[in-house]
């Protein structure tokens, strides 16, 4: 087919690109320290100076400096008869560095905006007047006494001293939880997030609601009676080994799961089976999106696994009716990587009117509507490894020499696959995971530093429209609770980005008690064009852990996990003051939470709406021999209406 045409090209910026200088020849690389690490001196961290206090729990790491220069990736065969460049290449970005807009905060060498540690104040700037000191870590020892000035007199403090001891006095320390915390503004109400020349806010709330920023425009609102009943559960089906089940959709006729070599449909409030759509084989890839029609996409294998092999390569692709369960096409693809035989796809998407798969053959994009193809892969030494869908589609590609290989993120239009815009990954990512398409946000885990399989150490903030760094958000795993499958592009789990920012749950830690079974955790927030965590924070609460689910409006939808004799929640959490309203309570009874927690939160498929929650696991296995206990597929409850 013909390849689809590539972006205009953009004029030449005399002030360059965003973050794009060229980083010194003596950095060893991308987030690495320059010299040996020490015991307190991890890799990815920033060199530390000996005399600051150590950070307290629940601070972020400071940001490496991002490189933000999107290098050109490699040429492609010509494969228009119009001269225009191969599907995939993107324009020339660029080069050089922009200075920050008017009453930014300073930046990096490499243009990456100071972010400071997660619950300390943003510092003043020292064009402002103000001198600035460090924050006393929680839990380290005061600092000692200023001794008296020589000949037994005390010393006067000059007028610099006093204006940093009057600051600090003001600043509300809040010790909460085990971490530190300070309202970045003073009690004052001062808004701290960066401004623009005209004085307005960016980023944020767009002028709605809160007060400091976005919320208070959610759907979700609750009933008279918040707590819930079990509604229905579903059994898990007999399956001949590890099986996975990924893939649940709700809409206002129909709770949609995958089952075996199937999907069922079933009714949102009984339970009971509306329809069954047999599959020719299982489905092995679901779209986390749905159309307003009530339509998604899926893959699903050409025929049934059959022992002792128990593996099928995933090749079809089809569009399904949620509401009626009907398939309403199907197709596959040859070329690529896979020559004559069918590509083998990993995981859908839908953005507007495209239906996009990849996988280890590449990406290929197909009209929602007929299955028409859109493109496929073309002869290049770069591949899609998948796409981000939802109000934008962007491709994440690998590219080069297998010795020599580099991640490049792509804004593409929808409808012909030619990128408007790219970003080049900086060294050490192998994998990366788009977190949103619109505004534009991956994630990553640099060289392997995160070390927990969560699939993240940093989130990119990207312009999607020019390709250029906004900010890089340091997430530290032994901090930041968030997770990615990093060989999935559209897999994470627990972070959300709303209104100009980015959400994040912290770790599990210590509550305020101090007893077992005590652990909590706060949700944080960072603004997306300057990295900085904003001062409010959502907190759990003692014994109770958040697990952030979606956005509502500008608000967030979160599922609150219990203590051992409780029933779970799910919260609206307002984005602008980060307080929650409770939304549903389940039972407290044995029988009852036995069956919410057979359904893992490391590995489920939460849903809700309308006073509705469903709970899914996403793996199931082969029951164990003389294995009595009931496993459940789903578990369903609902508030009284």
């Amino acid at each position: 087919m013909t390849q689809p045409p590539p972006p205009p090209n953009q004029p030449p910026d005399p002030q360059g690109g965003f973050g794009a200088p060229t980083p010194p020849p003596q950095e060893p690389g991308y987030g690495y320290p320059q010299h040996a690490p020490g015991p307190e001196q991890p890799y990815g961290y920033p060199p530390q100076q000996p005399p600051q206090p150590g950070p307290g729990y629940g601070y972020p790491r400071q940001p490496d400096t991002g490189h933000g220069y999107p290098a050109q990736p490699p040429q492609g065969h010509d494969p228009s008869s119009y001269g225009q460049p191969p599907y995939g290449q993107p324009p020339q970005a660029p080069y050089g560095q922009q200075p920050p807009p008017y009453g930014q905060p300073a930046q990096s060498p490499y243009g990456q905006p100071t972010q400071p540690p997660y619950g300390q104040p943003p510092q003043p700037q020292p064009s402002y007047g103000y001198p600035t000191q460090p924050q006393q870590a929680y839990g380290q020892p005061q600092a000692q006494a200023q001794p008296p000035a020589p000949g037994g007199g005390r010393r006067k403090l000059s007028a610099q001293l006093q204006i940093v001891i009057a600051a600090a006095v003001a600043v509300v320390l809040i010790v909460g939880g085990g971490i530190w915390y300070a309202n970045s503004d003073g009690g004052g109400g001062k808004d701290e997030r960066a401004k623009d020349a005209g004085g307005t806010s960016q980023g944020t709330d767009g002028g709605k609601g809160g007060g400091n920023g976005p919320g208070g425009d959610g759907k979700e609102k609750p009933s008279a009676d918040t707590r819930s009943k079990l509604a229905f559960s579903v059994e898990v089906p007999r399956v001949p080994d590890v099986t996975d089940m990924s893939g649940s959709w709700l809409t206002d006729k129909t709770y949609v799961k995958t089952g075996f070599n199937s999907l069922v449909g079933y009714d949102p409030a009984k339970g009971s089976v509306r329809w069954t759509l047999p599959l020719t084989g299982h489905v092995c890839g679901a779209s986390r999106h749905q159309t307003a029609q009530n339509t998604t996409a899926i893959l699903f294998e050409a025929k049934k696994r059959t022992a002792p092999r128990y593996y099928e390569a995933c090749t079809e692709v089809g569009v399904v009716d949620l509401d009626t369960g009907k398939l309403l096409w199907s197709t596959s693809v040859t070329g690529g990587t896979a020559g004559d035989a069918k590509l083998r796809f990993g995981e859908v998407t839908l953005s507007g009117r495209t239906v996009a798969a990849g996988g280890i053959d590449g990406g290929a994009a197909f009209d929602i509507a007929n299955g028409n193809p859109r493109w496929k892969p073309q002869p290049s030494d770069c591949s899609d490894l998948g796409y981000g869908g939802g109000e934008g589609l962007v491709a994440v590609r690998r590219c080069g020499a297998y010795d020599s290989q580099y991640v490049t993120i792509q804004n593409l239009d929808p409808m012909t696959g030619a990128p408007l815009s790219q970003y080049k990954m900086p060294t050490g990512v192998k994998y990366s995971s788009v977190v949103s398409t619109k505004p534009l946000v991956v994630a990553a885990d640099v060289g392997d530093t995160a070390g927990d399989g969560s699939g993240i150490s940093d989130f990119f903030s990207i312009d999607e429209k020019t390709g250029k760094l906004k900010t890089k958000i340091s997430a530290p795993a032994d901090q930041y609770a968030g997770r990615c499958r990093s060989t999935k592009v559209e897999s994470c789990q627990g972070v959300l980005v709303g209104g100009g920012r980015l959400y994040v749950p912290t770790e599990e830690h210590e509550g305020s008690s101090g007893e077992y079974g005590d652990e909590t955790n706060e949700i944080i927030a960072f603004d997306l064009t300057t990295g900085r965590t904003l001062p409010e924070k959502a907190d759990a609460g003692d014994t109770y852990t958040y697990v952030p689910l979606r956005m509502d409006g500008g608000d967030l939808i979160a599922y609150k996990e219990p203590p051992y004799d409780k029933g779970g929640r799910i919260v609206s959490i307002d984005a602008g003051t980060m307080k929650e309203t409770l939304l549903l309570e389940n039972p407290g009874e044995r029988p009852v939470r036995e069956m919410e927690n057979s359904v893992s939160l490391s590995g489920s498929e939460m849903l809700y709406a309308n006073g509705r929650l469903f709970l899914a696991d996403d793996l199931v296995s082969k029951p164990r021999e003389g294995a009595t206990e009931k496993k459940y597929l789903v578990v369903s409850f609902a508030v009284t209406p």
